[in-house]
């Protein structure tokens, strides 16, 4: 640690940086009812924005090409840390070429579940016979787990 002197003159040891890691995600928001973790929609956003675009074997780089918007800014709404507006989410999700209800219906069904909720197990017809869900997911990608 280096010496520096503060306001006062007077010598003193320099903190160390307290920086965020950028490498860790955000904790969930702490929730005033019952103790429960408050879903933060950015977040929930982000990851189903990021979950299609990783089942699609996309980078980055070619969605926001696509997108036209930044990398780094499609990087922040990915890790919910910047808030989407709604024609940008329509620019990412056509880029995708997945429906903006798509992407908002599984965003629903995740909070419905962080809120304890019952959710009907439903595809939609057209997307049933194509064998997909509503992400493009396959059927063996959504086998029940545990």
């Amino acid at each position: 640690m280096s010496s520096r002197t503060d306001r006062s003159g007077r010598a003193g040891t320099r903190q160390p940086d307290r920086r965020r890691d950028v490498t860790t995600r955000p904790q969930p928001a702490p929730d005033t009812r019952g103790g429960r973790q408050m879903v933060v929609l950015r977040r929930e956003i982000g990851d189903v924005l990021r979950d299609a675009r990783q089942l699609q074997g996309r980078t980055l780089r070619e969605v926001s090409s696509a997108a036209r918007v930044s990398l780094g800014y499609l990087s922040e709404v990915e890790r919910g840390q910047k808030e989407a507006s709604s024609e940008l989410l329509g620019s990412i999700c056509e880029a995708l070429d997945i429906p903006l209800s798509s992407i908002l219906r599984e965003v629903s069904d995740r909070i419905a579940v962080a809120e304890g909720l019952l959710i009907p197990d439903t595809v939609p017809a057209d997307l049933a016979a194509m064998g997909r869900d509503a992400l493009g997911r396959t059927a063996k990608d959504l086998q029940p787990i545990g």
